[in-house]
């Protein structure tokens, strides 16, 4: 495993989502569409939530970074899709390949710890409203966030250290539309056993501690749910909670998927269709399903359209 082994690639070859031509300016027109989509509306909420002072919430303080991370997130594979699909040039140097997995890492990682926290300060607000202003202060928000981001980038560079410390001598064919790790680590050459062990020990601190945090919190607010007397106020807690539930599952059962099944049980068409949902999907349903029925930013968007109104009024 001599450092001179990992000079016999110097650039990867991605496959991409599809080979033929017409497929893929299709994917690009579908791909563009739905990353504008994701930057404006998480641009959206992060200023609504900037401009307007009853959003200056816990809740709201999560979903900036929930927003912002998104922005990041997406941005870090999918313009770069988007090039490749119109280009039809995928050489990637094993620079940018090593950086691409780590940062896309990161953040994911970073993702699946937020939503942690996201849930747990849902479960405070709802099971514990008397409490909630001590228990979430602005000390304890900027905690659980920091920690979100230091925890996602610390345990990544475990991972992704572990893996560029194996020889890579070729093929540089990585059957991906980007450098994730699990791909990635599949074209070293060398026995991957314990970095594959290392990396399921992250994951299980990565996906299963925040997970548990979440179905644990939700099913405390359920609970704390039916016992409501108001009929209206359950349907609503309900349908909020099931919109929440459904966007974590496809995240965490997505991610769960790819980097916590045995690499002898994948496929590598099924892994790259299995990263489109959470790199292209759950970024874009994220802001609409935390903001979709959310009576304060319904009122922080009609104020913005009042006052722009009100503007333009008094140029005329």
């Amino acid at each position: 495993m001599g450092s001179e082994n990992l000079t016999f690639v110097s650039e990867f070859i991605l496959m991409g989502l599809s080979n033929h031509h017409n497929t893929q300016i299709l994917l690009f027109v579908v791909i563009l569409i739905v990353y504008t989509i994701t930057l404006v509306g998480n641009l959206v909420i992060i200023m609504l939530v900037q401009t307007d002072p009853r959003l200056h919430t816990p809740m709201y303080f999560f979903l900036t970074h929930l927003s912002g991370l998104e922005i990041c997130y997406v941005s870090s594979t999918v313009p770069q899709m988007l090039a490749h699909l119109l280009s039809g040039n995928r050489t990637i140097s094993f620079t940018r390949c090593a950086a691409q997995m780590y940062i896309a890492l990161s953040l994911g990682s970073t993702e699946g710890l937020l939503l942690g926290a996201m849930a747990y300060d849902r479960y405070l607000a709802i099971c514990r409203p008397l409490l909630y202003a001590v228990l979430m202060d602005k000390r304890w928000q900027l905690k659980l966030a920091t920690t979100s981001w230091v925890g996602g980038f610390l345990l990544s560079v475990m991972n992704v250290g572990c893996t560029l410390r194996l020889p890579f001598c070729g093929p540089n064919h990585i059957n991906h539309f980007f450098c994730e790790l699990p791909v990635v680590l599949k074209l070293a050459c060398a026995d991957t056993h314990s970095t594959e062990a290392v990396i399921f020990g992250a994951a299980v601190l990565i996906l299963l501690v925040p997970l548990s945090v979440i179905l644990i919190s939700y099913g405390l607010i359920l609970s704390s749910v039916l016992q409501m007397q108001s009929a209206a106020g359950r349907s609503k807690a309900f349908s909020t909670c099931a919109s929440h539930l459904a966007v974590v599952t496809l995240f965490y059962g997505t991610v769960i998927s790819m980097y916590m099944r045995p690499r002898s049980a994948t496929t590598p068409d099924r892994d790259k269709k299995i990263a489109v949902f959470y790199i292209v999907v759950t970024p874009l349903l994220n802001p609409i399903i935390y903001t979709l029925r959310n009576k304060e930013v319904h009122e922080a968007v009609a104020k913005v359209l009042q006052k722009g109104a009100w503007n333009k009024k008094d140029k005329h």
